[in-house]
C-alpha cells in the first residue's frame, strides 16, 4: 500500500476572504506549522461486502484549519467525510479528534456515542440544508441547542444571534420555504455554529446554489468557522469552491491522490 503524496502548492484567487492569513503547509504528515492536529485518521478502510470505498486512507488535519475533499462520483469523497464526522463507523483503521473536552477515538464509539459525539461537539451543513420546513428560521437555529439542554428562550436567543451574524436580521420568523436557496443555506451554517462546535463538515454546502450566492455561502460558512479559530471539512465538485480553503485534498478509487496546499489559502 502506497502513501499519501506529498503536499504541492497551488495558486489561487481570494477575492473574498480579508482576514489575516496564517502561513506554512498543512500535511498528511504531523503538523508542522504549530498548529496542534484536530483530526488524525490512520489507514482507514470502509467495505461495503466485496466493494472498497476507502482504501487504507491516512491524513491529519491541523486546528483552525479549512480543508476541501475533492474527487469525482464514486471516489469516496462524501464517505471520508462520513466516518471522519462519525456518521459512519469504519470498517477499520483508527480517527482521533483531539477536541476541547479531551482526545475521542471514533472507531472505539458505538452507534449512540457517534450520535452523541455529533450532537454536542460538531456541526453539519449538507446541500439541500436538511432544515425542518415546519420550523422557522430561528427555531432551527435553536433545535440544537434544545437538544442539548438549553432552555428555549436562551436558544432562540442565541439563535437569532447567529441569524444576524450571518446576514439575516429580521428573517428569524420565517419559514424555511419563505427564503432563498442562498438564505436558506445561511440558516443551515447558522444551525450548524449554534453549538459552537470545534469542527465543522460541510458536504456539497453550494451544491444546489447559482455561482453568486455560491461565493456568498462560502464567504459566510468560512467567516464563521475558521475566521472564528474553528476547523471546516467541506467535500465539494466546485474547484472554485475548494481553492477558497486553505488545502485541498483529492481522492479516486478511495484514496488520496492529491494533497495540496492552496497558497494564500485561510488555515
Amino acid at each position: 500500500m502506497s502513501s499519501n503524496p506529498q503536499p504541492q502548492t497551488i495558486d489561487g484567487p481570494r477575492p473574498f476572504l480579508n482576514s489575516p492569513v496564517a502561513t506554512g503547509p498543512v500535511t498528511t504528515s504531523p503538523v508542522a506549522t504549530g498548529a496542534p492536529p484536530l483530526i488524525v485518521a490512520d489507514r482507514l478502510v470502509k467495505s461495503y461486502g466485496p466493494t472498497h470505498a476507502l482504501v487504507g486512507v491516512s491524513l491529519t488535519i491541523a486546528a483552525g484549519s479549512s480543508v476541501a475533499i475533492m474527487g469525482p462520483s464514486g471516489s469516496g469523497k462524501t464517505t471520508l467525510l462520513h466516518c471522519l464526522s462519525g456518521i459512519l463507523p469504519v470498517t477499520s483503521g483508527a480517527i482521533g479528534l483531539q477536541l476541547p473536552s479531551g482526545q475521542i477515538r471514533l472507531e472505539t464509539l458505538d452507534a449512540a456515542g457517534r450520535a452523541r459525539l455529533r450532537r454536542e461537539h460538531l456541526g453539519f451543513v449538507f446541500q439541500q440544508g436538511m432544515l425542518v420546513p415546519e420550523l422557522t428560521a430561528v427555531e432551527n437555529v435553536a433545535l440544537p441547542l434544545m437538544l442539548n439542554g438549553v432552555p428555549r428562550a436562551a436558544a432562540e436567543r442565541q439563535a437569532e444571534e447567529w441569524l444576524v451574524a450571518l446576514g439575516l436580521p429580521g428573517l428569524g420568523e420565517r419559514r424555511i420555504g419563505q427564503l432563498s436557496g442562498g438564505q436558506a443555506q445561511r440558516v443551515a451554517i447558522a444551525r450548524a455554529q449554534a453549538i459552537d462546535p470545534a469542527l465543522v463538515f460541510a458536504d456539497e454546502p453550494t451544491g444546489a446554489l447559482d455561482s453568486a450566492t455560491s461565493v456568498d455561502v462560502m464567504t459566510a460558512l468560512l467567516h464563521s468557522v475558521t475566521g472564528r479559530g474553528r476547523t471546516l471539512v467541506v467535500v465539494t465538485h466546485d474547484i472554485n469552491v475548494a481553492r477558497c480553503c486553505s488545502r485541498i485534498l483529492t481522492l479516486a478509487d478511495g484514496r488520496i491522490v492529491s494533497d495540496q496546499q492552496v497558497t494564500g489559502g485561510r488555515r
